[in-house]
């Protein structure tokens, strides 16, 4: 009998997601249910974004929620390695198979004339999924392009022809998707490195992956994978698309519109397993319905069969309801207690705070005053606590706007790395930096009279930064769609 394997596959680009950690959840429960093992891979292709910062944080966090994985980058296994960056020459391997085979080419097309075929499309009432018979170059511009060393990539061939395509899933059963809709996918980029299409089919395969757990986003993907098993001739694994997690208006889950990141959770005070039990309830119901459940009392009750495919509500009113639950039901005081001291007032948090207060105290009844901001969630500001700087409300919303997205765009949480930030688009917009970081101030420490604002978002961490810059935009008003795109060109032109 076949050992079923599951695996997740996160990228470290950023905050490690709530969604991620939702996955992980399924993928653990179904392999614990059928004896098997969970594999942790981390997809690192994208050289640009992805950071051993990010990485860490995924494995972190997600062990911070008491999820534990057979073999992974920092266990090992047999399967290993388990950063695709660092099993590159596999894919060259494979995709190189595919060229020899015939299932693949080699694309010399420039990014302008892509968007010219698919416009052409467009225009023809066509679908823009681009076919091997849009990009194909004579012999001869292949050979000068070639000579001339312009970059090309190497696609897979998908089929011209009108029809659908089968696909199985252990959810909904058998979906039929339309070829017309798959395109000639990039497998080797142009950089060497293999994108998650093809990455990501030869590692489930030479990892022994025997279900693929992921979220519906994925499924009208599943065309090209299933064609790509067929082409190595390999048995595909099951696959099965949970559905996305949604906002309370039904969009899909996003940070503009709720806190996305684990640390966020961990930072606010909730408990790690209350939050893996809210992500057990996302889509999925215990046998006799009970809201509240351990991960081990999932696990023992845990089928796939119980997954609703309606898209589950992530609503942080009702995980703070099960949260204070778990303290009331859970925790004695004498838990309770060491809670809050493994949470916050826990002597490395104190020697980093310390040097910031310390020249501010005159007693000691001054401190918790001064640092309370660092150990609260959402600041209780309203749009009033703006009105004493000196700039408007349409030019705070713009510099609370531009310090997020500078601060979204940064690879590590350093100290300098925010400064540098921060005063680099002060300058560029010709303001003091005073000025350009008063609103700043009000929005992260709820007062512009604490101590260095860039030390302040240092200590807070990204997540906790990054969700008290939105807040205060939002208190301020917001920005429409129309100022959106006003902002982004303006924010593009001194970025």
């Amino acid at each position: 009998m076949t050992t079923v394997r599951t695996r997740i596959a996160p990228s470290p680009t950023g905050d490690p997601h709530v969604g991620t950690a939702y996955i992980a959840l399924f993928n653990l429960c179904f392999a614990r249910q059928h004896g098997g093992q969970f594999i942790l891979r981390i997809e690192d292709t994208d050289q640009v974004r992805s950071t051993r910062e990010s990485e860490q944080a995924i494995l972190d966090s997600l062990r911070w929620l008491g999820l534990d994985w057979d073999e992974g980058p920092d266990v090992g296994g047999d399967c290993g390695p388990y950063r695709q960056s660092e099993r590159s020459e596999l894919y060259v391997q494979y995709a190189e198979q595919l060229l020899q085979s015939g299932k693949a080419f080699r694309c010399y097309r420039t990014p302008e004339e892509l968007e010219e075929l698919r416009q052409q499309r467009r225009e023809s009432g066509l679908s823009t999924a681009l076919k091997p018979s849009d990009l194909t170059l004579d012999e001869a511009e292949v050979a000068r392009r070639e000579a001339a060393g312009m970059p090309s990539v190497i696609r897979m061939v998908v089929p011209e022809e009108e029809g659908s395509c089968e696909v199985h899933d252990l959810l909904r059963g058998t979906v039929s998707l339309d070829w017309s809709m798959v395109d000639a996918q990039i497998l080797m980029k142009s950089d060497g490195l293999p994108t998650y299409h093809l990455a990501n089919v030869v590692d489930d395969h030479l990892m022994g992956i025997t279900h693929v757990l992921r979220g519906e986003e994925w499924l009208n993907s599943a065309p090209k994978h299933q064609l790509l098993y067929q082409y190595f001739g390999w048995e595909m694994p099951v696959l099965c698309h949970l559905p996305l997690l949604r906002n309370p208006d039904k969009s899909k889950l996003s940070k503009r519109k709720n806190p996305t990141s684990i640390l966020y959770y961990e930072r606010m005070g909730y408990l790690p397993e209350v939050l893996l039990n809210y992500l057990g309830r996302m889509g999925w119901s215990m046998p006799d319905e009970r809201e509240k459940f351990s991960l081990t009392e999932m696990q023992d009750a845990f089928d796939i069969q119980r997954v609703s495919l309606g898209g589950p509500i992530f609503d942080l009113a009702k995980l703070r309801w099960l949260n204070g639950l778990w303290i009331r039901e859970d925790l004695s005081q004498e838990a309770l207690a060491q809670r809050l001291v493994e949470w916050a007032l826990n002597g490395d948090n104190l020697a980093r705070v310390l040097p910031h207060v310390h020249k501010r105290l005159e007693t000691l009844s001054d401190f918790i005053p001064t640092v309370a901001f660092l150990a609260s969630g959402d600041l209780p500001l309203t749009a009033d606590a703006f009105a004493d700087t000196k700039t408007d409300t349409e030019t705070q919303v713009k510099y609370l706007q531009f310090a997020l997205w500078r601060l979204e765009g940064l690879r590590t949480w350093e100290r300098d790395a925010i400064w540098n930030g921060v005063k680099a688009l002060a300058d560029a917009s010709e303001v003091k930096i005073k000025d350009f970081l008063a609103p700043l101030f009000i929005a992260i420490a709820g007062s512009s009279s604490s101590f260095s604002v860039v030390d302040s978002m240092h200590l807070l961490g990204p997540d906790m930064t990054r969700a008290r810059l939105r807040n205060a935009i939002e208190l301020l008003g917001g920005v429409s769609k129309k100022a959106a795109k006003r902002l982004e060109k303006e924010y593009a032109a001194i970025a």
